[in-house]
Formats: structure tokens, sequence, C-alpha cells
């Protein structure tokens, strides 16, 4: 683990914590500058169900959710989410729902894709879409025309870190925003700042992690 990474705890609820990187890091879409990594609340349970409640909570009351679309490796979020959502002791809309999480695939155009076995998934569904990061939301974007495309309705976008507050005019509810990461930015990489400068890239960016460049 490098050392640089430091702790970043949600102010609604420490266990809600991620880790920020500052440096020069290249991902499918943008170059950044700070690198956040999401392993604790992605894969440690009870940082997992403490975040999903927070991400929960927004739908409780004014959204019937049928599917969540998990994006990013968050799959385990997006089932304590579910199980949050659908808990009959509490005031929600989706008490009682059997509430379906799933993960699209990728084509080899990028496209996000749904295997006929999950169709009825989708299809007629109101489907809420998890992602762990959004960065410039072109990710995000996809996955809305993919719902609508396999025929079902989009009724909200969530993640745990967000740069950006809409896409496709649907607002995003967040633990973390750019105002919590100081100074974070995202830039198109023939536009990047840091590579005009002459700073090389010191690693490669996903939902997976990182990994450095020798």
């Amino acid at each position: 683990m490098d050392s640089r990474l430091e702790d970043l705890r949600s102010t609604r609820n420490p266990k809600a914590r991620i880790k920020i990187m500052k440096g020069h890091f290249a991902t499918s879409n943008s170059h950044l500058n700070t690198y956040i990594d999401m392993s604790t609340v992605k894969t440690r349970h009870n940082n997992a169900k403490e975040t999903a409640k927070e991400l929960a909570n927004a739908y409780m009351t004014n959204a019937t959710i049928d599917t969540i679309v998990c994006l990013d490796e968050t799959e385990v979020i997006g089932t304590f989410m579910a199980e949050h959502l659908a808990d009959s002791s509490q005031m929600s809309l989706s008490a009682g729902n059997n509430i379906s999480v799933i993960t699209p695939e990728y084509n080899m155009q990028g496209q996000i894709m749904f295997r006929d076995n999950k169709l009825r998934m989708i299809r007629n569904q109101q489907v809420l879409i998890l992602a762990a990061s959004v960065t410039t939301g072109k990710t995000i974007m996809r996955a809305i025309e993919s719902v609508l495309y396999y025929g079902g309705t989009v009724c909200g976008v969530c993640s745990i870190f967000s740069a950006v507050t809409k896409v496709a005019g649907m607002e995003i509810k967040t633990i973390f925003t750019s105002a919590d990461v100081p100074a974070y930015h995202a830039y198109d990489s023939l536009n990047c700042p840091m590579c005009q400068k002459g700073e090389r890239v010191e690693a490669l960016v996903n939902s997976f992690g990182y990994s450095k460049l020798e």
C-alpha cells in the first residue's frame, strides 16, 4: 500500500471512508490529479453496510426500487442497499420488494449490455444505478442508455464519490463530492496541464484500483 494514501471519512458516517492520493493518474476517459481508493467500502462488510445505508436513505421515501445495477465492483454495497430499502420495518417505498442486484457486461465497443437471462430484471423495472466513482459522467451515461434500451426506467443514480452533480438531468446522490477532496481535478487527456508541464503519468487507474507505471 502506498504510504501517500490518506484517509477521508464521511462527516455523516465515519465508517463510510475512502483514501486519496495526489499524483498524476490516467483513466480510460481522463487524467486525474488525485487517485481515490475505495477498497475499504467496497470489500469490508461493515464499512460497505454503513456506506449502503447512507446511499439508500436518499431513496427510502421518494422512489420504488426493483433493481440495482452495480458498476465498479459495488455489488457488496448494492446488496446491503437492497436489504435496507426492502426492510419492512423501515418507512420505505421499496419495503417488501425482492430487489435484484445485478452487474452488467461490457462488449468490445465498450457498450454496457445485459444477457437475456437478466432482462426480466431490467425490462419494465424501476432501476437504480450505483457506481463507485463518477469523474466525467460518461460511464453513467452509457449505463442509463443501456437500461433504457433494454426497457427499464432509471429512477436514480448514486455513487460513493462524484465530481459532477448531474448526468442526463438526473441528480447524482453521493457521499463524497469534489468539495471533500481538496483541489481534485479531472482533465481531458489532450489538455492535461500536468502532461503539458512534462509530468509523467505514474499509474493507470480504474474501478479495480491502480497499477504503477515503471
